[in-house]
Formats: structure tokens, C-alpha cells, sequence
């Protein structure tokens, strides 16, 4: 079968590439064949392209009309290392636009050698039904009463899946938040060790697959039906190419392994860009005992990992695993936003605190950067003191239980805003900021305010632009460019499954070429390096024209007023940015 991508010709030999759709209210499943649309494409393209093609706009996010999109990359499943994120798309009941959020573990990988291609969940489940989706290593798929595992937290419900369905399973889960339809709720994923420790947390995909009636998806490991790569030996060569561009990458080959992401407190804070106190300050006090220096001698005396594979095929190994004081498992991995939205936005410098919270979220199936800033502008309206450690671990205990209190802060920061009558939310299109003010790092204000998805920390981060001094994050120059063309990358980036932590290994010199390589090896083409972008701005498209269907317009991408009348310490700025120059962002390729 020959079809086109992005003007290039590919042969996918006729093999491979279906799709998976299941019927929630009619109970069937059912593969198909990729229409020639969507085609060599994978991850968050394929989510956005589709949710843009067959969902209305307008719809209920938790009603039957829309989807819930599950896609590995387009890479996901080959032999490329770090190709293993999995890409969960709907329109989000949180922001009411469209939505990606990807996470990392075992399922992209388990679906690409399968030769699935997207899994689209369509209707809903008859009320108070809940289902699994089994799909074995042959790719046989089938829905499965769930109904046993009605209001079980992710942990213990990955345990008995696995006790019942075997280890050698890659698992996508929902907690009781999911249930409960919070628009905070995530959708958590195995890791190697089948912990459903990484989360696809971001906009509420947890709700929609709770609306769903979906309790777990199951793919069993081993599958042996691949896509057709075109060329084989060129890949390989390509493959090598990458993973040694990896390697050298100061950054994936030697603060990540080190530290992890946990890596950028120091920095952060060192530029004033740290949000902490509801974002009152730049700084937070002690940060120090949060760093992550000191978590890596934490970690280390009490035996457990700072160097740690979480994901299918990494060599990064950025993730790791903390202990607590008596040597026991708390949580994996502990990053960077989650150490700022549970620490340096609550006011708490405790990294035990801190594990703890990432465990509990993880368990309870919602995200940790949305609910760190909800219960942070619940405590900048006095409902509890700022440091107040048991009150933050109480109030996520209290999403579980489904109280009137959990429900409100497991929907996110602006009911949370509301209740309290706090104006002073820290969201854009109804979702929790990022851990990096806009008024310290006037960049990715930008990208707070343009991305299609709501306040995102990947969508075009350029706190490494900072850091490597290429950019000035106290000006306006530079900014809405650097903003404009990281987004477009990345949109690009999510196509593959390709983890971010790796890519910023790939963006230049051999190893982009490397990469690039391995996209025509694997599609037979002869894509160029302006194939690569030309790709992100696809994406980006799509997504913009779902949300001006769904009415939404240029002046939802602005930033909160308080950005830009209330100086940040230590700098004491605002958010510079005109707003004919946030609506330059996207209008440059619209126009």
C-alpha cells in the first residue's frame, strides 16, 4: 500500500497499521485499517488529527460523543530506544479543549508490536458498568467486566490484574478520581516493574476514560506483528546513530541519569523563576532540602535508585526510585513539577512529604501539578497555613473519598478558586501552570498562554535556552520566536513516541540527522530536515482549528491578570509580553 506524508511517498508493504476501535455502549471492539488521513502518522498527531476529524467540538467532554484516543508513536514498538511514550487524547473536561497528554512505561511499546496503531474508545458504558480491555499478544481484543474492581486505587488494582492476567502485561489505569470524573483525573501507566507509576496526567484524561466505563486497558507484552519497517538495515544503522547522540548529550547522557529532572530545582530557583506560595514568590525558602542534589543523597543512603528504567527501551534512565527513612518503596519517579506543585507551591520543603504526595496522586489516579496548584490557592485564601505538610496530604486523601471538598480539588484550580473566592488562579484555559513563572521567564509565559492544550510544562519549554544563556528570561526579545518554533518541535516530536528527555539530544547536528534517518528508514521515505517541522505545525493546526470550533478565540491565550500587575521577587517583574505579540505566535503560519 502506497500513501503520502507530508508530501513524501511511503510503502508500508501492506502489512500492519490497524486501528482499534471499541464501542463502549454497544460493548464490541473491532479493528480496522488506518484511513489514508491518518496514515505514518502516531502519538499526539494522531490523537489531535483524530479528535479534530471525528469529535464535536462542542460535545460534552464526558458524553458519548467523544473519544478517548490512546496512540504510541509512530516509532513506538521498533527497536529505537526511548520510544516508548504512549499519547492519551479527548477533549478535556478540564479545559474544554483539545487534549494530549502522554506518559511513558510499557504500553507504547507493547501496542507498537502489536501493530496497533490507536485505540479509539467511542460511546459510553451503561451507568455504573465498568470494563477492562483485554488485548493478548496476538492481538486479540475483548471488553472484560471490571465491575470487581469498582473504586480500587491504581496500585492495588495493577497487583491483582497482574496476579490475574500474568506479569508480562503493560497496563493503562484510572483510580477512583477517574471514576469519581474529577477534571484533574489521570490515566496512570506501568513502568518495568509494572508500577503504575507514570501518569498521563494533564487535562482531565482520566475522566473521560471514568465517562467511558473504562476501568483498565491490558496489552500483553511480546507481541510479534510489528508495522513493516521499509528499510531494515539503514534503520539499524540509524538506531545505532541515535542512542550514541543520546549518550553524549550532556543533558540525557549526564544530569538526567544523575539527577533527573529533579536536576532543574537548583537552577529554577537560582533565576527567581521557581512559582512557590501560589506563586507569590520566585523562591522558595529551603529549597535547598528539596534539590535535586539532595534527593539524590537521600535516595542513595537509604538504598534505593537515582539511575532508574521506568520506561521500555530507555537509556536515559532518568527516573528513580525513593525510599523512606526504614528502606521501603515510596515512589517512582519523583520529577521536578511534582517536587514544585507539592512543594514549592504549597510551601512545603520536605522531600518525604513530597514522595508521599506523588505516591498518593499516582494512586489515586490524578495529576500532581493540577491538584498541587488547586490546594495551593486554597491555602493562599487561609483554609490551611502555607508549610502545613498534613494538610496537604489530607487534602489529596480527601479526592479518594470523593468528599464534597475532594471533589472540588480533584476538579482542579479554578473550582478550587471559586469555592474560596480566591481570584488569584494560576491557570490558563482552566489548567494549573507549570513550574516556571512567566514573569522570570517571559518565554514560556508565551507558551503558557499560545499552547492549543492549556498552561503546559512540554509543549515549548525554553528553560534550557536560559540556562545555556541564549536567551535573556527577564525580556521580551526572542521570546514569541523561541516560544513559537519549540512548540512546533515538540508537536512534532510527540508524533514518535520519542521521550523528550532524549530528544534534546536530536535537535542538531548528528544526531537530528541520525533521527531523521531513522523516520525514512522506518516509512521508506525521503523526508528533509523541513519535513520535521512542517509535521509540528500540522498538529498544531488541528488543534487550533478544534478549539476555535469549540469557540474558543485569541483572548483565551492570555495569561492571568495577576501576571501582569503583580512584580515577582527576587526580580520584581511582570509579564512583559503585548498581546499582539502572544497572538503573533500562531498567526505568523495562519495568516
Amino acid at each position: 500500500m502506497v500513501i503520502r506524508l507530508h508530501g513524501a511517498t511511503i510503502n508500508n508493504g501492506g502489512v500492519g497499521m490497524k486501528l482499534l476501535r471499541v464501542d463502549m455502549s454497544t460493548k464490541s471492539v473491532r479493528f480496522e485499517n488506518v484511513p489514508a488521513q491518518y496514515m505514518g502518522l502516531g502519538g499526539r498527531g494522531l490523537t489531535s488529527i483524530i479528535i479534530n476529524t471525528e469529535v464535536p467540538p462542542t460535545c460534552d467532554p464526558l458524553g458519548p460523543q467523544n473519544k478517548l484516543i490512546i496512540a504510541p508513536g509512530s516509532l513506538s514498538g521498533t527497536p529505537l530506544v526511548n520510544t516508548s511514550r504512549i499519547s492519551v487524547g479527548a477533549k478535556s473536561p478540564l479545559t474544554g479543549t483539545i487534549k494530549e497528554s502522554n506518559a511513558g512505561g510499557t504500553v507504547a511499546d507493547a501496542l507498537g508490536r502489536l501493530g496497533i496503531t490507536a485505540i479509539i474508545v467511542e460511546g459510553t458504558a451503561p451507568e455504573g458498568n465498568l470494563f477492562l480491555l483485554r488485548i493478548d499478544k496476538a492481538g486479540e481484543a475483548s471488553l472484560v467486566s471490571a465491575q470487581e474492581h469498582k473504586g480500587m486505587r491504581t496500585y492495588a488494582l495493577t497487583k491483582e490484574l497482574f496476579k490475574q492476567y500474568g506479569e508480562k502485561n503493560a497496563i493503562l489505569c484510572i483510580g477512583p478520581a477517574g471514576e469519581y470524573k474529577l477534571a484533574s483525573a489521570s490515566v496512570q501507566s506501568s513502568d518495568v516493574e509494572g508500577r503504575p507509576a507514570r501518569a498521563a496526567g494533564r487535562g482531565g484524561m482520566g475522566a473521560v476514560m471514568g465517562a467511558k466505563g473504562l476501568k483498565a486497558v491490558i496489552v500483553e507484552q511480546g507481541g510479534k506483528s510489528p508495522d513493516a519497517i521499509a528499510n531494515p538495515e539503514a534503520f539499524q544503522e540509524a538506531a545505532k546513530a541515535v542512542a550514541k547522540a543520546i549518550r553524549a548529550n550532556p543533558m540525557s547522557g549526564g544530569m538526567m541519569p544523575a539527577l533527573g529532572t529533579a536536576g532543574l530545582v537548583a537552577p529554577v530557583n537560582s533565576l527567581g523563576a521557581f512559582p512557590s506560595y501560589n506563586a507569590r514568590k520566585g523562591v522558595l525558602e529551603g529549597w535547598e532540602k528539596i534539590s535535586g542534589e539532595a534527593m539524590a543523597e537521600m535516595i542513595t543512603k537509604r538504598g534505593g535508585k537515582t539511575t532508574h528504567m521506568g520506561c521500555s527501551q530507555c537509556i536515559v534512565h532518568c527516573s528513580n526510585e525513593f525510599m523512606d527513612d526504614k528502606g521501603n518503596y515510596v515512589t517512582s519517579a519523583l520529577e521536578y513539577e511534582t517536587i514544585w506543585s507539592m512543594g514549592g507551591m504549597t510551601g512545603v520543603a520536605d522531600l518525604d512529604t513530597i514522595a508521599r504526595l506523588d505516591f498518593l496522586c499516582d494512586d489515586i489516579g490524578v495529576d500532581t501539578m493540577n491538584t498541587g496548584v488547586a490546594i495551593a490557592i486554597a491555602m493562599d485564601a487561609g483554609y490551611k497555613k502555607f508549610g502545613d505538610a498534613q494538610a496537604v496530604i489530607d487534602m489529596v486523601e480527601e479526592i479518594a473519598k470523593g468528599t464534597e471538598l475532594g471533589r472540588i480539588i480533584g476538579s482542579g484550580p479554578v473550582a478550587v478558586g471559586k469555592h474560596f473566592n480566591n481570584p488569584r488562579i494560576p491557570a490558563v484555559k482552566g489548567q494549573g501552570v507549570a513550574a516556571y513563572d512567566p514573569r522570570a521567564m517571559q518565554g514560556n509565559g508565551v507558551t503558557f498562554a499560545t499552547c492549543p492544550m492549556g498552561a503546559d510544562h512540554t509543549a515549548g519549554n525554553l528553560v534550557g535556552e536560559y540556562l545555556v544563556g541564549a536567551l535573556d528570561p527577564l525580556k521580551t526579545e526572542g521570546q514569541v520566536e523561541t516560544s513559537r518554533n519549540l512548540q512546533i518541535g515538540v508537536a512534532a516530536i510527540d508524533c514518535t513516541g520519542m521521550c523528550f528527555m532524549a530528544a534534546v539530544a536530536l535537535v542538531e547536528g548528528e544526531g537530528a540527522q541520525a533521527f531523521l534517518n531513522a523516520i525514512n528508514a522506518k516509512f521508506g521515505t525521503q523526508l528533509g530536515p523541513a519535513d520535521i517541522p512542517a509535521l509540528g505545525i500540522r498538529v498544531l493546526k488541528a488543534e487550533r482549528e478544534f478549539n476555535k470550533k469549540a469557540g474558543f478565540t485569541e483572548k483565551d491565550d492570555r495569561l492571568p491578570r495577576f501576571y501582569y500587575e503583580e512584580p515577582l521577587p527576587p526580580h520584581n517583574k511582570v509579564f512583559l509580553m503585548s498581546d499582539q505579540e502572544l497572538d503573533s505566535v500562531f498567526g505568523v503560519l495562519e495568516a
